[in-house]
């Protein structure tokens, strides 16, 4: 029943063609909204992704609402003693039986622990685990009226299924959440003005969290109020503003080139910005410190179910991509992309260069606040999918988290470069990843073998200079596009060799048919000639046809 009805739902919007084409937005999103929580979720997840579906669709996306009812409260006291094996009254002084929030996966709920400290509880809505693995096997059976949908797919729809599926089921599996939390709050907890929440495991399972209540409200809010109309206000808030700004992107290099684990979903629900109210300082059972040389107000990071994490050497690739950007040679930046992409065919590196130059050009002078990073990242994927390159996944997720904040910083400051803030940073971890001993010792191995070698180059010379007066040097030659131009040869000396062989036969079956006077049999010969030739004809003339309608797209 339920594959019947996400095949209806599917075929009533034309799901298969417009997702592939990537069009009618709306219709997707209308598609997924009938479809219900696991789909809503799907396409949440996929607003944040810019490079598996165009800008277009992640703008529709990103409108997506949950509309998920709320769970009982003895639905969730039942939830939480077969998790636990504890009862709610057991662990918690108070616990708010309406949630403030609600989900697809779960509900969100107020409560207090016997010592008082304030908590939120995360609670998986009943059987979430089971409808999203059976909704997810279902569309995987769906997909496969993809293979009767003509060629026109600009995006990897099997690439983006087991994304999201992947996704998804990470999300499901709070113990992933816990373990994330508890990470991030080690390394970012009281760094400068950020804030985390605590985790505390021993009331949290695989479909319950719970942490610590934090203050604030959406970093949104604060973005969004407008600058005051007194002139030296004004300038205070846009100061405030700059600051919020640079500690943002410091603090997420930070997580990507110190930590190597960084939060992946930094959208502005997920920040909250908290002004610290002037009477905590004299209050002395005040749960938060209020460091004197920090401005009075914090930066909080909720949500940890969608974390990156990179090996060394790919923190190296991406720092280096970032020193080459700083430099602007399209060169540099394609061989630091080169470097941290993966190979799914053969590459003309060259060819790679060429069309990454003429497409960076118009963004290496142009300021942030005039970049639309969502178009860029799609454009560079899809730029570098065309010459078998694909970024590897821990790339991708960090180009994804790195659009979310850049949205967020360009909407408080406009005028600050991401790069500005990123190059002082990348020199400095380069400069630590130097080893000065290794690279001086590696020198010297290096100029001793060159001491070596210098008395024999005349040697090596003459040999040369004898090799080309007798004529046997030999240099190897290579074009651009050589390899291209060589296939098309040989399929102009198949397509001549073809015509050579039907001219052959037509003048024969012509031969047969004239002469055949008498003789049926020879007369048949020299028709089956004539309709060989013209199936061959044909078919030639619909090859010509796939390549030219290919050559277009």
């Amino acid at each position: 029943m339920r594959l019947l009805e996400i095949v209806r739902v599917i075929r009533a919007h034309d799901f298969i063609r417009n997702f592939l084409k990537q069009q009618h937005p709306e219709e997707i999103r209308a598609a997924f909204e009938e479809l219900g929580p696991t789909f809503i979720k799907a396409g949440q997840l996929l607003s944040t992704r810019p490079d598996l579906v165009s800008p277009t669709f992640i703008k529709e996306f990103s409108k997506l609402q949950d509309n998920v009812p709320v769970d009982d409260f003895a639905s969730v006291e039942k939830t939480f003693e077969t998790q636990t094996g504890q009862k709610i009254r057991d662990v918690f002084a108070d616990f708010n039986k309406k949630p403030f929030a609600s989900a697809s996966i779960g509900q969100t709920h107020q409560a207090t622990l016997k010592d008082g400290t304030a908590v939120v509880v995360k609670i998986q809505h009943p059987q979430v685990e089971e409808l999203v693995t059976t909704d997810l096997s279902l569309f995987n059976q769906a997909l496969r009226l993809v293979k009767f949908v003509p060629d026109i797919s600009v995006i990897n729809p099997t690439e983006v299924f087991d994304e999201v599926r992947r996704s998804l089921l990470s999300e499901i599996n709070t113990e992933n959440e816990i373990k994330n939390g508890q990470e991030f709050y080690r390394l970012n907890n009281h760094q400068g003005i950020f804030l985390v929440p605590k985790i505390y495991p021993k009331y949290s399972t695989q479909k319950i969290l719970v942490c610590s209540a934090m203050p604030g409200n959406s970093i949104k809010e604060f973005a969004d109020h407008p600058l005051s109309k007194d002139a030296a206000k004004s300038v205070e808030q846009k100061k405030q503003r700059t600051y919020l700004a640079r500690a943002l992107v410091e603090n997420f290099i930070k997580q990507v080139f110190v930590d190597h684990f960084f939060h992946a979903d930094p959208h502005p629900g997920n920040i909250l910005f908290w002004k610290i109210p002037e009477f905590s300082a004299h209050i002395p059972e005040f749960p938060y410190q209020v460091p004197t040389n920090l401005p009075n107000y914090r930066l909080i990071y909720l949500d940890f179910g969608m974390m990156g994490h990179l090996s060394p050497s790919l923190a190296d690739g991406i720092a280096n991509v970032v020193l080459a950007l700083n430099t602007k040679e399209p060169r540099s930046i394609g061989q630091a992309l080169l470097a941290i992409c993966n190979r799914t065919g053969e590459v003309d590196q060259e060819e790679f260069y060429d069309q990454l130059s003429i497409f960076l050009a118009p963004y290496l002078n142009s300021g942030l606040g005039e970049i639309d990073f969502s178009t860029l990242v799609y454009s560079v994927i899809k730029l570098c999918r065309q010459n078998n390159l694909q970024a590897k996944p821990e790339v991708t997720l960090l180009v994804k988290a790195f659009g979310l904040l850049e949205g967020l910083v360009a909407q408080l400051d406009p005028n600050l470069s991401l790069m500005d803030v990123a190059r002082p940073f990348g020199k400095k971890y380069l400069r630590q990843k130097f080893n000065f001993k290794h690279e001086a010792e590696d020198t010297l191995v290096n100029l001793f073998q060159a001491a070596q070698s210098a008395p024999k180059l005349p040697i090596k010379a003459e040999k040369v200079l004898d090799l080309l007066l007798q004529g046997q040097g030999r240099m190897n030659i290579r074009y651009k596009g050589q390899d291209s131009l060589l296939n098309r040869v040989e399929q102009l000396i198949n397509r001549l060799m073809v015509t050579i062989i039907l001219a052959a036969i037509i003048l024969s079956s012509s031969l047969l048919v004239q002469g055949s006077a008498g003789h049926p049999a020879i007369y048949n010969i020299g028709v089956t000639g004539y309709l060989i030739s013209f199936v061959i004809i044909i078919l030639l003339i619909l090859d010509e046809l796939r390549r030219h309608f290919k050559h277009k797209k």
